[in-house]
């Protein structure tokens, strides 16, 4: 009797100890819970990587990414396909809706940005038909691509972006709102239903940064 409850109690311990160690001492319990943690403990660079946007206009992501913050300094970027027709449609009505919070608001120093991960489909005119449809305005909120393959996916596995071709012409993809610094870091990641937590903290991060 007392040898089963000892060895109850070691495996209990060991169960525990493995569960803090995996869980980051409990604080998330899923693979983007412990993203979100790692992200907010340690931002992440982005890799060097040229975008073209909706007028065909080349600069690398962290130029882009710098100027999108004067004035301030946070953008928050979301990953999206124009061919989309499942999360991609709730992203961009998230993303209209951060949209004009910032056109209500007093000069906040935060813009948006959406990045296609559909490079070789979504040329710069797909890219400027979806940006009208989405009635953008381009100085709040701008589309870019990464047409090169091996920097698209250099893009997509730095910052933990999980796209997967589903054979059909068509991705699963997960989808949230990335916070970035004006020196090209990803500061924090949010579910599609926080935005305005991720409004709230890029309006922090812009006020914080600037200069």
């Amino acid at each position: 009797m007392l040898r089963t409850a000892a060895l109850s109690l070691l495996l209990a311990t060991c169960g525990w100890a493995a569960a803090a160690w995996l869980t980051h001492d409990f604080q998330v319990w899923t693979d983007e819970g412990a993203r979100r943690l790692e992200v907010a403990l340690r931002p992440v660079p982005v890799p060097h990587v040229t975008t073209q946007d909706s007028r065909a206009r080349s600069t690398t992501l962290a130029q882009l990414l710098a100027a999108e913050g004067e004035g301030g300094g946070a953008t928050i970027v979301d990953f999206i396909y124009t061919h989309c027709e499942t999360v991609c449609l709730s992203l961009g009505s998230s993303f209209q809706q951060l949209q004009a919070a910032l056109q209500s608001g007093p000069p906040a120093g935060v813009r948006l940005l959406s990045i296609s991960f559909d490079g070789g489909r979504d040329d710069p005119a797909a890219l400027q038909r979806y940006a009208k449809g989405l009635a953008a305005n381009e100085r709040l909120w701008r589309f870019v691509r990464v047409s090169d393959g091996a920097e698209q996916q250099a893009l997509l596995q730095r910052l933990g972006v999980v796209v997967i071709p589903d054979g059909r012409g068509d991705y699963e993809h997960n989808a949230a709102l990335l916070v970035f610094d004006r020196s090209g870091r990803m500061r924090r990641v949010f579910d599609m239903a926080e935005q305005q937590l991720a409004l709230d903290y890029a309006r922090h991060l812009a006020r914080s940064t600037a200069p």
